[in-house]
């Protein structure tokens, strides 16, 4: 289900309550929503300008990651510095209204990084980003946390629009042949492609895959992930100091540590001045 954002809703940094059902009715049923026009696009071509050349870098160094490590895809985050953060990306009300109307209060982030899918990249294999929370079960339990991919520029079937399983978070069967088959029979797959600002929730349980990307850009996506309050926190994530006003006034914890020094976001190492 794709949902407008409109421009009344931007100023009051609220969608209307007939929007936000059904962005969460989407979730429980589809296992994933998108809200249109929901990122300023100013925001996201100084983002995309940062990332493009930070692609270079990791394409250099082969840098590969998501699922299978398959060439062509980029697990690349975006500067977590200033002027490169910003509340509508890292703090979107929209977003938050949405997976706060599933997940409840006190929910956070754990997740911030992107998906980078690069001309002439190969096909992931199919799969689920979390497992189901208690195995061997007939039911699948209500959704524990949700993935939110922004989209940076149009993502379309020829740039590697993600391959989506509607329906699947609600499959408790292991992913293997006789079940995709089964499950394609039930509901095919779709291509998740929308405009340059949009944002794509999904349950971490829908089955995906990072598809080849026919055009000649890298075709970037930023990544956050919002869980319940319960759920286990590994490790905070990193942003420099100077950009905190990004995340403030929100229901979101976003899970942040601001440290001093720059880092290496890129490789995962910090940079000593």
């Amino acid at each position: 289900m794709n949902i407008q954002i409109t421009p009344e809703e931007i100023a009051a940094d609220r969608m209307s309550p007939d929007k936000m059902v059904q962005a969460v009715d989407a979730i429980m049923s589809d296992g994933y929503v998108i809200l249109d026009n929901a990122v300023d696009h100013d925001h996201l071509d100084i983002l995309h300008e940062r990332m493009r050349a930070d692609s270079d870098t990791l394409i250099k160094a082969e840098k590969w990651g998501g699922a299978g490590r398959r060439h062509g895809h980029l697990q690349q985050g975006p500067p977590p510095f200033a002027p490169y953060v910003f509340r509508d990306v890292v703090s979107n009300p929209f977003v938050i209204q949405v997976t706060k109307g599933v997940l409840g209060d006190g929910l956070f982030n754990s997740f911030y990084s992107g998906n980078c899918n690069c001309p002439g990249s190969v096909e992931q294999p199919l799969h689920a980003d979390n497992p189901h929370l208690w195995p061997n079960m007939e039911v699948a339990h209500p959704p524990a946390s949700l993935v939110v991919n922004i989209c940076l520029v149009k993502t379309t079937e020829e740039n590697g629009a993600v391959e989506l399983w509607p329906g699947t978070h609600r499959n408790t069967k292991p992913i293997n042949e006789g079940n995709v088959e089964a499950q394609r029979a039930v509901a095919p797959p779709i291509r998740g492609a929308a405009e340059k600002g949009s944002v794509l929730i999904r349950d971490m349980r829908v089955w995906h895959r990072g598809v080849p990307n026919h055009s000649d850009e890298v075709r970037h996506m930023i990544a956050m992930v919002h869980n319940m309050h319960w759920r286990r926190r590994n490790q905070m994530l990193r942003f420099v100091k100077g950009c905190e006003d990004a995340f403030a006034s929100s229901e979101l914890d976003h899970n942040a540590a601001f440290v001093d020094e720059p880092y290496d976001y890129l490789f995962g190492e910090f940079v000593r001045p």
